[in-house]
């Protein structure tokens, strides 16, 4: 009941278009000051994740697969990982605040918090992520306020070209 009034009620449109700008002006600051800042480098907050993993309550790591993950592959890429976050950040973020590939940024954005929130970090990620999923689930209705409705309507143009004048062929 719920996913269809998001993916087929024009209500919701409102909603999700509130939804959307909130969380796209979350990524597009972080990304934002990431990028105009002093220099962004998560090679300590990975140090530290790699450091103190997340644990489960018998205090076992929750999560060795992604500890194994950030310590053998990201951390020695560290300065590769941190243009991808603070540019993942602002393009999802822009992409959301637009309305241009609306869901699929919405997916990128989830990654992300994911990424985060698998690495120790919870902060705004949980809410975050399931501001995601709702306009995941919106799908057209979350960027319906925006330019996929621009994108939608020039597809259909170019899928639907003018009726030509059929010629007439006499027997």
């Amino acid at each position: 009941m719920f996913t269809h009034y998001l993916t087929k009620s024009n209500v919701s449109m409102v909603g999700l278009l509130f939804v959307r700008l909130y969380l796209g002006w979350q990524w597009f600051s972080s990304g934002l000051g990431k990028i105009t800042g002093d220099g962004f480098n998560a090679s300590g907050f990975l140090a530290v994740a790699v450091e103190n993993p997340v644990r489960s309550g018998s205090g076992a790591i929750a999560y060795p697969w992604y500890n194994s993950f950030i310590e053998t592959i990201v951390l020695p890429n560290a300065e590769i990982f941190s243009f991808i976050v603070m540019w993942g950040e602002l393009l999802v973020g822009l992409g959301l605040i637009v309305g241009l590939f609306t869901t699929t940024a919405a997916f990128f954005g989830g990654t992300m918090n994911v990424s985060f929130m698998l690495a120790g970090t919870v902060s705004t990620n949980p809410i975050m992520l399931l501001l995601a999923i709702l306009l995941m689930i919106g799908k057209g209705k979350s960027g319906a306020i925006g330019l996929d409705s621009v994108v939608k309507q020039i597809r259909r143009k170019k899928q639907d070209p003018p009726m030509k004048k059929e010629l007439e062929f006499v027997s």
